[in-house]
């Protein structure tokens, strides 16, 4: 998590998938935007590091940094149930 946290600050528009898995942001996704559509192009790290941040309970205001590590932890834990929940619903 402090590589992840380190890799958004410096390269954010990277693919998210140097980070997660396909199911994984997928299930990201899905779940932040409430949709089952997904988008044509992978999410950059900003964006997917942004959203963990957000399920760990990162509020985003404009006078607040960039996510630490604590709330990317939390995020992370919720993410992981997440994931799991989206393959059993989305594996035939």
């Amino acid at each position: 998590l402090l590589w992840l946290t380190y890799l958004s600050r410096v390269d954010s528009n990277r693919p998210c998938t140097v980070v997660l898995t396909e199911p994984e942001w997928k299930a990201l996704y899905n779940f932040i935007h409430k949709t089952a559509l997904l988008p044509q192009e992978v999410p950059t790290l900003g964006q997917v590091t942004a959203w963990i941040a957000k399920l760990g309970g990162f509020l985003g205001r404009n006078a607040d940094g960039p996510p630490g590590v604590k709330l990317l932890w939390q995020g992370w834990r919720r993410l992981f149930d997440i994931t799991e929940t989206w393959l059993i619903f989305n594996t035939s």
